[in-house]
């Protein structure tokens, strides 16, 4: 039993070590605050957050869309936010019929407008749907946003703004993007409701 105790121990000390880590680097506060202050903007002046990602940030993205127009610690007005990973039928057919790569960005070309914010999570920073999304969205003239890992990969070269996990672990990677997304959502609602 101890080592499967051991097991544990070791996988919460290196997930908090990895958040205490971006707690302590000034440039990564910073761009979690940029993120919040840009995705406020694009909520104040009527726009929408899209929210896309694979597998776990599938799941994150949903997540985060939900806090945003249900809440999170305040009760309040809903805001305009939607997960591009719910649609089970246009995932599915179009997927089938013409292919994954191109999944979020035909979303994105559908559904977003200038001024709206894509954000995308990719915790190896080269997720191909993930990419063609905020390519869509800056030819659409809207604010692109990242959570990333590892280094950052191709999407950390086209975003506006990337946050990037300084980690190789995928697991730990997702840990804390949650986390910086919960974050994001509590400075929403802050600054929009109760500041």
């Amino acid at each position: 039993m101890s080592g499967y105790f051991d097991r544990i121990r070791n996988h919460l000390t290196d997930s908090s070590l990895l958040k205490k880590k971006i707690a302590e680097s000034d440039d990564l506060v910073q761009r979690i605050y940029d993120a919040s202050s840009l995705m406020i903007q694009c909520l104040q002046k009527g726009g929408k957050i899209l929210w896309c990602g694979n597998g776990g940030s599938a799941a994150d993205s949903q997540h985060l869309s939900a806090e945003l127009v249900a809440r999170l610690n305040l009760t309040r007005p809903g805001l305009a936010s939607i997960a591009l990973t719910t649609d089970t039928s246009l995932i599915t057919a179009w997927s089938n019929d013409v292919g994954f790569d191109s999944l979020f960005s035909r979303q994105v070309e559908a559904l977003g407008k200038k001024g709206d914010v894509l954000f995308g999570f990719s915790t190896s920073g080269n997720s191909q749907n993930v990419l063609e999304a905020v390519n869509a969205a800056r030819k659409k003239e809207m604010i692109t946003i990242a959570l990333l890992g590892k280094s950052g990969g191709t999407i950390h070269k086209v975003t506006d703004l990337s946050i990037i996990v300084p980690s190789h672990n995928t697991q730990h990677i997702q840990e804390a993007h949650i986390t910086i997304g919960h974050i994001l959502c509590d400075l929403i609602e802050f600054k929009l409701f109760k500041s």
